[in-house]
């Protein structure tokens, strides 16, 4: 059964911050928002965890292993050499969209995104070492079959990217609403979806799914681990079975 920890991080009032005193060159918006979120999904990261961009004013991470202590260190961090704030919501479930949600609801509940009085709050609870085990979290590291040969190679770059979020929306959308997971864009060809205690058919009709409805066709690596870290590392290994051998879904622990 997976474990997983969640953390919704927002920038505190970000909207009318982007406006005031006077609107702001959107290049210096775009440029605040990826050094910031490099920030965050290193801190992350160098914890075992996964960051995401989604909306860059909104961003979801995986955090088990980091503590309520950890996020805090995070917001001060974050406060200490940048011009926003950050508020944090932390959730754990069986399912990533159920521990998604009710981390979203201790942030609403604190106070709107665009609440000028709400400041850095750090709302919810993180899973204690002695009851974290080897198997909290499940990714699955999906990618387009030869992406290069079919897309990369023979199209020009925009509609190469047209065939690539297309395949992207329909799978983050089948996700959801089928299997409880959450899907996220990571470059390139790459979706990396954090998942809750699903099985290899599962994924076979994810993938048939996708094929079908927009004509792209995918292929998945999925692993386990105590950390979004170790799941991932380990999805990516067995998505390299995939390509080596041609299949299409790849569960690293019957692999191994």
């Amino acid at each position: 059964m997976t474990n997983t920890q969640v953390t919704l991080v927002q920038i505190d009032n970000y909207g009318p911050w982007t406006v005031t005193p006077e609107p702001r060159r959107e290049a210096d918006l775009q440029t605040m928002q990826s050094r910031l979120f490099a920030e965050i999904s290193q801190f992350v990261g160098n914890r075992g965890g996964y960051a995401f961009f989604t909306r860059f004013d909104n961003m979801i991470a995986v955090t088990n292993g980091c503590s309520l202590e950890d996020h805090a260190l995070l917001q001060e961090s974050i406060g200490n050499r940048y011009p926003v704030t950050l508020s944090l919501g932390v959730a754990t479930g069986t399912s990533p969209v159920q521990a998604l949600s009710d981390a979203t609801a201790r942030l609403q509940e604190a106070g709107s995104a665009q609440d000028e009085n709400r400041r850095e709050c750090l709302e919810g609870r993180a899973i204690d070492d002695e009851y974290r085990t080897d198997d909290d979290v499940q990714i699955a590291h999906f990618d387009v079959v030869n992406a290069t040969g079919n897309y990369t190679d023979e199209l020009n770059a925009f509609d190469t990217f047209i065939e690539i979020e297309q395949g992207y929306a329909e799978l983050m959308r089948h996700m959801r609403y089928t299997h409880d997971s959450l899907s996220f864009f990571v470059g390139g060809d790459n979706v990396i979806v954090v998942c809750p205690d699903l099985a290899a058919a599962d994924y076979e009709e994810a993938t048939a799914h996708v094929e079908d409805a927009v004509d792209v066709e995918m292929q998945v690596g999925v692993g386990r681990g105590a950390s979004a870290h170790e799941a991932g590392f380990a999805a990516k290994h067995a998505l390299e079975t995939c390509r080596a051998d041609g299949t299409r879904v790849e569960l690293e622990w019957e692999t191994a």
